[in-house]
């Protein structure tokens, strides 16, 4: 590949590594060709958080915002505008979403921007720091953020503000398609119509969009990943645990037992034992979505069945390291 050298940042992954952003020109519009409208100099990590951030705000058509950190996502929701839905992604895990980056998938409003401001005021509010007032928007803007909708994965990855200061982004073209990331949405295994049904009754209407959109959701989470969603919103989320009993106890611990109790769970790949899912059966789950291929898909299917949770298999893995 031929590619143009748009800046040199402070440093790589780590203050001992250089690090460089390379555009490709002939790229349709990504977070690389974003243009910062306030705050700090984006460093690799910004870079990196945004992209994930604007990955995954895009695999939704309605109104989304996700909360990202450490390229893993605090939150993910829809909603009627994007404040809705920023505030529902925010509300899923409040505490580790200070200083992550937000990407939603509309024109940021002056609404949304005021509440993601008082959101960043709060979670600073420690013993002997005094708050610090962020401009909501642009003074010639009245919106702020990533508006533009690319048709490809960004040649290279961009940025949010992970520190005190907010950093506005707007992307410089728009074009009417919707992002894919590098896994994609596979024809048939990512279309609940194609699903099979394994366990329970089928889910009505209400249940089985939670599941599409858990399963949309979880392809933002790095493996191993579970989402637990509610009404268009992520409750919890488990990620990156080395087995996946941790990695789903993390995700209802996070969620806490209210929350928990009705939601529906999506995972990334097949449960290999039941003892997975036997977590989140306890806990309350109604309805889970997953690949299915295991050698005991039939003790987690029958253990679910026995639960009388409905469970269907997409045939789809969703692995995300």
């Amino acid at each position: 590949m031929a590619l143009e050298r748009a800046a040199v940042l402070r440093y790589g992954e780590n203050p001992h590594q250089p690090g460089a952003l390379y555009v490709d020109d002939h790229a349709a519009p990504g977070i690389a060709q974003a243009t910062v409208l306030h705050g700090k100099e984006m460093s690799y990590n910004n870079y990196v958080d945004a992209d994930a951030a604007l990955r995954a705000a895009y695999d939704h058509t309605e109104p989304a915002v996700a909360v990202i950190k450490h390229a893993n996502p605090c939150g993910i929701a829809v909603g009627g505008d994007v404040a809705e839905a920023h505030r529902r992604a925010h509300a899923c895990d409040p505490v580790s979403a200070y200083g992550g980056v937000v990407a939603a998938n509309r024109p940021v409003t002056l609404a949304m921007a005021e509440q993601a401001q008082r959101d960043l005021q709060r979670g600073r509010r420690r013993p002997g720091v005094r708050r610090r007032r962020l401009p909501a928007c642009s003074p010639r803007r009245r919106t702020a953020g990533c508006s533009s909708r690319p048709t490809a994965t960004p040649a290279t990855r961009s940025s949010g503000a992970r520190s005190a200061a907010a950093c506005w982004c707007r992307l410089r073209d728009q074009v009417d398609a919707e992002v894919r990331d590098e896994d994609g949405a596979v024809t048939g295994g990512d279309d609940p119509a194609t699903w099979t049904l394994a366990a329970g009754e089928p889910a009505d209407d209400a249940t089985l969009a939670d599941l599409a959109f858990a399963w949309r959701a979880v392809r933002a989470v790095r493996s191993n990943a579970i989402l637990l969603a509610k009404d268009g919103a992520s409750v919890g989320v488990g990620m990156g645990q080395v087995n996946r009993v941790d990695e789903r106890r993390l995700a209802v611990e996070r969620a806490g037992a209210e929350r928990a109790r009705g939601s529906v769970a999506a995972s990334d790949a097949f449960f290999p034992f039941a003892d997975g899912q036997q977590v989140l059966l306890d806990a309350g789950v109604r309805a889970i979505v997953q690949p299915g291929g295991s050698k005991r898909d039939g003790e987690v299917v029958e253990a679910a069945r026995a639960a009388g949770v409905t469970v269907y298999l997409t045939g789809t893995r969703h692995f995300a390291h």
